[in-house]
């Protein structure tokens, strides 16, 4: 049963939660992804919340949405047969990607972003920094230097050169900083539902807030 949260104990809103089909855990929306029946009963991601109909909500992890595929879950979900495409995992982790580079070509075309090393760098050493990315592609000795320059920053490790240079408008980019706001914790967000459907960095910080960012209230009672 999905549920709702209530008003927190400081009367702050707190995140939507709802059930994962295939893991069983109530949790916050922000680390989910939605799924609808579409009009020829076929299973389809709406990573932006916004499709119509009742929703089927999965924990974001490669893992769970293969156990839901092989073990009909959205059909039990929705009391009604429906059908799976064999190409729904690798379909949600592409939709999931546009989602994090859409945001990170946003933040650059609000001047919001810088990309190389030298810039990067720069905006780090000036505290104009709240987020940075470095691809996952990316050479060690590099991001081994960015991360000494990061210091309690988040880095996100999970978009290649190629995918933060479509954003950056360059055939690839290593490195890309983004300044404190709700891009870097729209980033922040994103990455993290991302990172479930791909192999990251360990060393790499796609859980964190964005500097700058309060915590937010967790929710303490439902619907």
């Amino acid at each position: 049963m999905n549920k709702t949260a209530k008003l927190g104990p400081v009367g702050v809103r707190a995140e939507p939660l709802r059930r994962c089909i295939a893991g069983g855990g109530v949790r916050p929306t922000a680390g989910m992804v939605r799924f609808v029946v579409d009009s020829d009963g076929l299973i389809v991601p709406d990573v932006d919340g916004r499709l119509p109909g009742r929703g089927f909500w999965l924990s974001a992890d490669r893992e769970l949405l293969k156990k839901a595929c092989s073990r009909n879950l959205f059909a039990r979900a929705a009391r009604a047969p429906v059908r799976t495409p064999p190409d729904l995992v690798e379909r949600t982790e592409r939709l999931l990607a546009r989602r994090c580079i859409n945001l990170v070509a946003l933040a650059r075309r609000a001047r919001q972003a810088v990309q190389g090393f030298d810039k990067v760098r720069d905006w780090l050493k000036a505290g104009r920094a709240g987020l940075v990315l470095c691809a996952t592609d990316a050479g060690a000795a590099g991001r081994a230097k960015i991360r000494a320059h990061s210091r309690d920053l988040p880095v996100v490790a999970v978009l290649t050169a190629d995918e933060l240079g479509a954003a950056s408008g360059r055939d690839h980019a290593v490195h890309v900083a983004v300044a404190p706001g709700r891009l870097a914790d729209g980033i922040c967000r994103e990455a993290k539902r991302l990172s479930g459907f791909r192999a990251r960095d360990p060393e790499a910080d796609t859980v964190g807030r964005s500097k700058g960012t309060e915590p937010q209230q967790s929710a303490q009672q439902f619907d």
